[in-house]
């Protein structure tokens, strides 16, 4: 441990410029996979143990797009579109027999399509480490700001996260699509009583959330390597972030997927082999303080 080097870091402004942009843009990338997670469960109430995994098949689909089109716009833009296709897929042939069925089974399912989805990877893309490279658009010196250092692609990654989600919170607060999706959310028997197709409105959600996860992985790829697997630990990281923000809350999502991405930052500089469990203990304190989450609701009596 060094928390010598994180308060001389704290007590600079282009250490704290720097390791700010840098956690910025991990939260930003957590929000996007952590969103997903949270509309999923915020309205169908399971838990997708294989989001991260949807992510990992964004971050492959991106490289073979970007390889494709020479465009990373275009290739995120697949990257979303497929995975989202995949997404409503798994949902309409199985994630929707085990709707009503024990969480065990929701996880085996689960569990089953992260081992073949890993097995997809190694066999379509191979199983050694790849990695896209900087788009040649974004190969522009960095930004100097108070001494720090921040890459023009942080300023995309970062600018891309907070149009979805603002896009997000338009769509779920003010359009007449977000008041159905509350609803099914809050009464689906009623909402079904209306005249609403619930199991339309459940697959839409759910390839909503994997087309998120699949923007994220394909918005990582220039700064991140790809591999069988990787889907694991951006899962575990995602559902840190959903229990401190609170589970269906996608505000709650945005507010701890940046309290994650500055934690993991400057925890890396004071506490570098200590950052995950920073990160569990933050969960701990949450779930002990406030265990509905920071903009969770709290369980009606």
């Amino acid at each position: 441990m060094n928390p010598n080097e994180l308060f001389e870091c704290v007590t600079s402004l282009s250490c704290v410029v720097t390791q700010t942009s840098t956690g910025l843009i991990v939260g930003a990338l957590l929000f996007l996979v952590a969103a997903g997670l949270t509309l999923i469960f915020g309205v169908l109430r399971i838990i997708n143990f294989a989001h991260g995994s949807l992510y990992m098949l964004g971050a492959y689909l991106g490289l073979t797009g970007y390889r494709m089109t020479d465009s990373f716009v275009l290739a995120t833009l697949i990257a979303g579109v497929g995975v989202g296709i995949f997404a409503l897929l798994f949902e309409r042939f199985f994630m929707r027999r085990v709707y009503n069925a024990d969480v065990l089974m929701q996880l085996l399912v689960c569990y089953a399509f992260i081992l073949i989805m890993d097995d997809m990877v190694k066999v379509i893309w191979g199983a050694e480490f790849q990695s896209m490279g900087m788009p040649e658009a974004f190969q522009a010196p960095p930004l100097f700001v108070g001494g720090g250092i921040t890459p023009v692609f942080y300023l995309v990654l970062m600018a891309a996260a907070a149009l979805i989600a603002i896009v997000l919170w338009y769509v779920l607060s003010k359009t007449r699509t977000g008041k159905i999706v509350r609803a099914a959310a809050h009464n689906p028997t009623m909402t079904s009583a209306l005249g609403l197709n619930t199991n339309l409105i459940y697959a839409g959600v759910f390839a909503c959330g994997g087309m998120l996860a699949g923007l994220a992985g394909a918005l990582a790829a220039p700064v991140r390597s790809m591999s069988p697997g990787m889907g694991f630990s951006i899962l575990i990281e995602s559902f840190i972030v959903t229990v401190i923000g609170g589970m269906g809350s996608v505000s709650g999502a945005l507010v701890g997927a940046l309290l994650i991405g500055l934690v993991r930052s400057f925890g890396s500089i004071g506490f570098p082999s200590f950052v995950e469990g920073i990160m569990f203990i933050a969960m701990a304190l949450i779930l002990v303080l406030k265990p509905s989450g920071l903009m969770g609701r709290e369980p009606r009596a």
